[in-house]
């Protein structure tokens, strides 16, 4: 909006809130200190993820399967943590369906 009016509205000026994700389920709650343990997400609002994180470490590889699933390597660790993912939307809520002991 200007002094000389407002802008008509169009599809090239459109914006589109993404919803943040939520982690509802995983697959393996307890992995390798080592590292290595592969498992599936569960959630809503997946795609473009960015980020997979086991705590403050970064997953070792994540595959987006779907907007409600994605497939995660666990990184080595001696804790249980909060599994996260990262999209456009923001980042995960924490809760107790994503605790993961390393």
């Amino acid at each position: 909006t200007t002094a000389g009016g407002t802008s008509a509205v169009a599809v090239g000026n459109q914006f589109t809130y993404a919803a943040a994700p939520t982690v509802t389920k995983l697959s393996v709650t307890v992995g390798s200190n080592n590292g290595g343990t592969t498992g599936t997400i569960t959630g809503t609002n997946f795609t473009g993820a960015t980020a997979v994180k086991f705590g403050t470490a970064a997953a070792k590889s994540f595959t987006v399967v779907s907007s409600t699933t994605i497939t995660a390597v666990s990184p080595a660790g001696t804790t249980t943590v909060d599994v996260t993912v990262t999209t456009p939307g923001g980042t995960s809520a924490t809760s107790a369906a994503d605790r993961f002991t390393l």
